[in-house]
C-alpha cells in the first residue's frame, strides 16, 4: 500500500511489546533453509537437481513426466526492470488496461470524467485504486473462462486525481460533503461481470449482479463481537449494523463461493478530538495509531470524528468482510472471529477434514501473523446453518530461532488474556487483537502482508515487505536491520494439517539488488526486486511476487514468478520477471481464469509522485488505475 504522504504509516511502529523471547538475537541467521529443504523435496515428489529426464523415461514413468515439468514451469523470457509509463510483458504475450477507475458498470452506466464525476455517479462506476481480486467463474468447464465476475478491492483514493483530475489535492477548508461522499464513493469494492468477446478482448457485461460496495453499504457484525460494548455508537447502539467497509486492500475466497475483503489501513480516516479518554479508549487508539483524517471525511461526516463520549466507531473496521458475489441483495458481514488488525490477505485453506484455515497478516512494522482455524468441517457448519468464519480459533504465530514456531491460541482466560489484564471477555479480545497477540508474546515480523498456500506442497508463503523502523527487533525470521527490502518466508505445518499448532519454517528468499551488492539478498542480481507485497501460487505451482515500494535502481515496481522446486545453483529459487508497471504505481492483485489462459493484474495509484499517463484511455491523459489483461499469443497457459 502506498499513500500519498511523505511518510507511510505503515512504516511507523505503534507496538511497543517488548516479547522476551525476542528482544535481541545475537547470531542474526541468513537462512533456515536446511530446516525444509527435505520436506520440500518430499512434498514437490523430486530433488531439485533433478531437472531434466529422456522423454522415453518420462513415457514409462509418470513421476520423471511430473518432474520435468516441474522443472521448467518458467518457460517464458524474463524481462528487464522497468522505467517507463507503460506495462511490459514477455515476447509472445499481450497486456491490455481493462475498467479502469470511473469504468461505468449500473445504474445509470455514466461515463468518466477526470475531476467532473458526481457522487451518484461514482457509486455506479469502478473505484480507485485497484488492489486484491478474484475470477469467479461465470460456470463449469471452458465457458467459465470465458465468463465470470471479476470482484476488485479498492484501497484508498488520491484526492487531487479524484477531484480535480491532477496532482494537486483541494485544501481542506474547500472540503464539502458532495465531495467526502465522493472519496467515500471510491473505496469498497467492485463487482463486475466480464466476458471475453475474442482472445484477449475483455467486455463489461450489463449485469444484474454488477455492484458497488462503499464507504456508506450497509453491513453486519457476526462473530464474538457482534454486539460489544467495544462496537456499540450512538449510531448503532446495539453494536450489530456497522456501516461501510474502507481501504479495501488484499483478499480471500472461500470454498463456499463467497469474497473475503480486507480492511487495512482504516486507522488514518479519523480526526480525534481532545479527551480526556478513558484509559481503555486511549489504549486503544494509541495501539492503532487512529488519527489523522486523511482523507478530510471528519469535516462533514461525523462517524469519523472520535470523541470521548462516542469513542467506538474506529473499533467498527479493521474486519475481514465476507460478500456474497453472486447475489446483488445480500448484506456484506464483518467477521470478527478472524480478529481486528490492519489486514492484509485473507487466504482461505481447506484441510483434509474440511475445516476452513485464514491466513493473515497485519500491514505495520513489526506487527503479527495469523491464522483462523473453523471449529469444524464447513459444510457440515454451513448445513446447520452457520458460518465457518463465525466458529473457531485464532492463533497468533512465534518463529523460533531454531526453525520450529507455535500458533499460540488468542482465547480468553489463557496466556495472560484475563479481566485482570483488561481483556473482559473473548470479544475484548478481538477487538484488542493486536495488544492480545503482544500479552502473548508472538514475533514482530517486518510489515507481514500477503499469504498464499502452495497447491502441492502445502507450504505457506507471506510476504514481509521492508522494516526500516528504529524500533525493529531482530529475530531469525526478521534477520536484517534495517531491512529496506524485504524477504518472503514459507513454513510447513505440522505433520501436513494446516490445523497444527506447530509449523517448521525457513526464510524462502531475501530480496534486494542482488547477491553481488552487499545488501545480504539472496537472489540474483538480475532479479533484483524489493518491497516485496502480492503473493500468489497459480495452479501449476509457480509462486508470483508483486511490489509495492522502492525498486533496486530507481525502477518501477514489478512481478516476477519464482519455481520452488529449482534453485539457481546458490540456494536461491528460480526466478524470472514476467510484468513491470508504469510510472508512480504499485503492481498488485494476481488471478487467472480456471483455464489459466487469461491473467488479470492490477495497477494502482499510476502517476502518484510521478507523472503517468497510464492507461491513455479514450485520450484521458488523467492517470487511472485499473487491471490490466495478459494473454500469451499463441493462446497457451500464462507463465510456459
Amino acid at each position: 500500500m502506498s499513500i500519498e504522504t511523505d511518510v507511510d504509516p505503515d512504516d511507523i511502529s505503534t507496538n511497543s511489546s517488548e516479547a522476551p523471547a525476542f528482544a535481541e538475537i545475537v547470531e542474526r541467521r541468513a537462512s533456515r533453509r536446511s530446516v525444509l529443504a527435505g520436506g520440500m523435496a518430499v512434498a514437490a515428489g523430486f530433488m531439485t537437481a533433478n531437472r531434466a529426464g529422456s522423454s522415453a523415461a518420462a513415457a514409462d514413468n509418470p513421476g520423471a513426466s511430473r518432474r520435468r515439468k516441474r522443472a521448467n514451469l518458467l518457460g517464458y523470457s524474463a524481462i528487464p526492470l522497468g522505467y517507463g509509463d507503460e506495462v511490459e510483458v514477455p515476447p509472445g504475450y499481450n497486456a491490455r488496461a481493462f475498467i479502469p477507475w470511473g469504468t461505468p458498470i449500473l445504474g445509470s452506466f455514466p461515463a468518466f470524467v477526470p475531476g467532473g464525476n458526481t457522487a451518484a455517479q461514482q457509486e455506479e462506476q469502478v473505484g480507485m485504486h485497484h488492489d486484491g481480486m478474484h475470477y469467479f467463474a461465470g460456470g463449469p468447464g471452458p465457458r467459465g473462462s470465458e465468463r465470470g465476475l471479476l470482484v476488485v478491492n479498492h484501497e484508498y483514493t488520491d484526492e487531487g486525481y479524484l477531484h480535480t483530475g491532477t496532482m494537486t489535492a483541494p485544501a481542506k477548508a474547500s472540503y464539502t460533503p458532495e465531495m467526502v461522499r465522493k472519496s467515500q464513493a471510491a473505496h469498497g469494492v467492485s463487482v463486475v461481470e466480464i466476458r471475453e468477446e475474442n482472445p484477449g478482448d475483455w467486455a463489461v457485461v450489463r449485469s444484474r449482479l454488477n455492484r458497488r460496495i462503499t464507504a456508506n453499504t450497509p453491513m453486519s457484525f457476526s462473530g464474538p463481537a457482534a454486539g460489544s460494548r467495544l462496537v456499540r455508537t450512538d449510531a448503532d447502539p446495539a453494536g450489530t449494523t456497522p456501516r461501510g467497509t474502507i481501504n479495501n486492500c488484499s483478499h480471500g475466497v472461500t470454498p463456499w463461493n463467497t469474497y473475503l475483503t480486507c480492511e487495512e489501513n482504516f486507522n488514518g480516516y479519523f480526526r480525534v478530538d481532545p479527551g480526556p479518554y478513558t484509559p481503555e479508549d486511549q489504549a486503544l487508539i494509541s495501539r492503532y495509531g487512529v488519527g489523522g483524517d486523511r482523507n478530510n471525511w471528519a469535516t462533514h461526516d461525523d462517524r469519523f470524528t472520535v470523541t470521548a463520549d462516542d469513542a467506538n466507531e474506529p473499533n467498527r473496521f479493521g474486519w475481514v468482510v465476507e460478500i456474497d458475489p453472486f447475489d446483488p441483495q445480500s448484506r456484506p458481514v464483518k467477521r470478527t472471529a478472524l480478529g481486528r488488525v490492519k489486514h492484509e490477505s485473507a487466504y482461505v485453506h481447506t484441510t483434509k477434514g474440511g475445516r476452513v484455515v485464514v491466513y493473515t497478516g497485519d500491514d505495520q512494522v513489526n506487527e503479527y501473523v495469523y491464522k483462523f482455524v473453523s471449529a469444524g468441517n464447513w459444510n457440515s457448519l454451513l448445513a446447520r446453518g452457520r458460518s465457518p468464519l463465525d466458529e473457531g480459533t485464532l492463533y497468533v504465530a512465534r518463529f523460533n530461532d531454531d526453525g520450529s514456531g507455535t500458533w499460540l491460541p488468542l482465547v480468553h482466560g489463557t496466556g495472560g488474556l484475563t479481566a485482570e489484564n483488561g481483556f473482559a471477555d473473548q470479544a475484548d479480545v478481538l477487538v484488542k487483537t493486536r495488544m492480545a497477540a503482544s500479552v502473548l508474546g508472538a514475533t514482530r515480523m517486518d510489515r507481514p502482508e500477503w499469504v498464499s498456500v502452495h497447491p502441492q506442497t502445502g507450504m505457506v508463503y507471506l510476504t514481509l515487505t521492508n522494516n526500516t523502523s528504529s524500533a525493529k527487533q531482530i529475530s531469525a525470521a526478521n534477520p536484517r536491520k534495517p531491512n529496506p527490502w524485504g524477504h518472503i518466508i514459507r513454513w510447513r505445518e505440522r505433520g501436513g494439517d494446516h490445523a497444527s499448532t506447530a509449523f517448521d519454517w525457513d526464510l524462502f528468499l531475501l530480496a534486494g539488488q542482488g547477491r553481488s551488492s552487499g545488501d545480504g539478498s539472496t537472489i540474483a542480481d538480475e532479479d533484483a526486486f524489493g518491497s516485496p507485497d502480492g503473493i500468489w501460487s497459480d495452479p501449476d505451482g509457480r509462486v508470483w511476487i508483486q511490489t509495492d515500494g522502492t525498486q533496486p535502481l530507481g525502477a518501477n515496481d514489478q512481478m516476477l514468478a519464482a519455481n520452488p522446486y529449482v534453485t539457481d545453483g546458490q540456494g536461491a529459487p528460480e526466478i524470472k520477471r514476467f510484468f513491470t508497471g508504469v510510472s508512480g504505481c504499485e503492481v498488485t492483485g494476481v488471478i487467472t481464469t480456471p483455464d489459466q489462459r487469461t491473467m488479470f493484474v492490477n495497477i494502482q495509484h499510476p502517476g502518484e509522485g510521478t507523472p503517468s499517463q497510464w492507461p491513455r484511455d479514450d485520450g484521458i491523459t488523467t492517470p487511472r488505475s485499473a487491471t490490466v489483461v495478459v494473454t500469451k499469443e499463441d493462446g497457451g497457459v500464462i507463465g510456459t
